[in-house]
């Protein structure tokens, strides 16, 4: 679908989750362009490409700013009671995947920092599934949390020097090379087989819940797995939030990150155009004492859904000839874009003009001639 301001699908996706954003409450955020490198290479593992432009100013090393989270956490005040809930629309300057040469692109997201709760994490979590049906309908946001996972390999004895590497196989669904790791650790063949479970587990709340709750039973502590339960149920509670996804492949760095975690997907799309979670480990090595939980919108990933709709000039072509009403024209033409279909009212089709659908008048009466869609 067109809309009606002939924007660039990246400009429409911006203005619609501003306003989204807008409606919850958040204030837009607005930095500077660069930081000094120092931030960055502190950093690295956090950032989503490692390579940064850098630049000489009066002595100190600056970056052209590869991420906005960062910059966000050290410019806000900490520990200034309630949640501070920012959004932001910003340019910013990496390697974007499949490709080896920077780039400038805008990225879109949220921040919530402060005295983070069980509703503030749903609300994110609420945005987040909302973010993307405003993509598109068919999206999934898959949901995983770091806490339970961590608590799970504890009580397997998986040593905490081998964590990383644990969670970088559930990543890739590696049950193979996990159950060698758990071996090599002394995993007993009952924990192993919970690990195994986990890591395959994927649906929606109802139908996974029940018997994530039997696996988990005793192993995860009771503030960990109340907090997971409460913000599942709540958001399976809301209908519109059909596209929720457990999935525990979804993991990111535990030096970072230490509650839910989350990845967002649309169709035709193979990776992911939305990351989040709870950044608790992030704010404490940046010496900060509040929680943390926030997402990034990558819309160089939203390139591709342009395409389609770069192959036609307009959805459609409504031809009149002169003797009908201006006023039946008018409104014939109005009836058309009022689901942000665009429209081109014309005495004769333009040479070379592409589009969907092609009406005319015939006794009074809108016809369709010809639909490309």
């Amino acid at each position: 679908m067109t809309n009606q301001y002939n924007l660039q699908p990246s400009e429409e996706i911006i203005f619609r989750l501003r306003s989204l954003y807008d409606r919850y409450g958040y204030s837009r955020y607005k930095m500077s362009k660069f930081e000094e490198y120092d931030l960055y290479a502190r950093n690295r593992d956090f950032l989503v490409s490692e390579s940064v432009i850098t630049f000489n100013e009066g002595g100190k090393l600056m970056a052209l700013k590869p991420d906005v989270t960062l910059s966000i956490v050290k410019n806000t005040r900490d520990g200034a009671g309630g949640v501070q809930k920012l959004y932001y629309n910003e340019n910013v300057y990496r390697i974007p995947k499949g490709s080896r040469s920077f780039k400038e692109f805008m990225q879109v997201g949220l921040e919530a920092l402060g005295d983070i709760d069980g509703y503030c994490v749903c609300e994110v979590l609420g945005l987040a599934c909302e973010s993307l049906r405003s993509i598109d309908e068919r999206s999934i946001l898959e949901v995983s949390h770091l806490g339970v996972l961590t608590e799970v390999m504890e009580s397997a004895g998986i040593p905490e020097s081998s964590r990383s590497e644990a969670l970088r196989l559930i990543g890739e669904k590696n049950v193979h090379e996990l159950t060698a790791l758990c071996a090599d650790a002394g995993v007993t063949e009952d924990m192993i087989a919970v690990m195994k479970a986990i890591v395959t587990l994927r649906g929606t709340p109802r139908e996974v819940q029940p018997e994530l709750q039997r696996i988990l039973s005793g192993l995860v502590s009771e503030q960990t797995l109340g907090q997971w339960n409460d913000v599942i149920s709540a958001l399976d509670a809301e209908c519109i939030f059909g596209n929720l996804m457990i999935d525990f492949s979804v993991v990111d760095d535990i030096h970072y990150y230490s509650g839910f975690v989350f990845k967002g997907f649309v169709e035709g799309i193979p990776s992911s155009v939305l990351s989040g979670g709870q950044y608790d480990r992030l704010m404490r090595k940046m010496k900060r004492s509040s929680g943390a939980i926030g997402f990034a919108v990558y819309l160089d990933m939203l390139e591709q859904i342009g395409s389609a709709r770069g192959e036609y000039d307009v959805d459609t072509v409504l031809l009149y000839d002169g003797s009908e009403p201006i006023e039946n024209v008018r409104r014939s033409a109005a009836r058309l874009t009022e689901g942000g279909m665009s429209v081109s009212v014309q005495r004769q089709i333009p040479e070379g003009m592409k589009y969907k659908k092609l009406v005319k008048f015939r006794g009074g009466e809108v016809i369709t001639v010809e639909n490309n869609a």
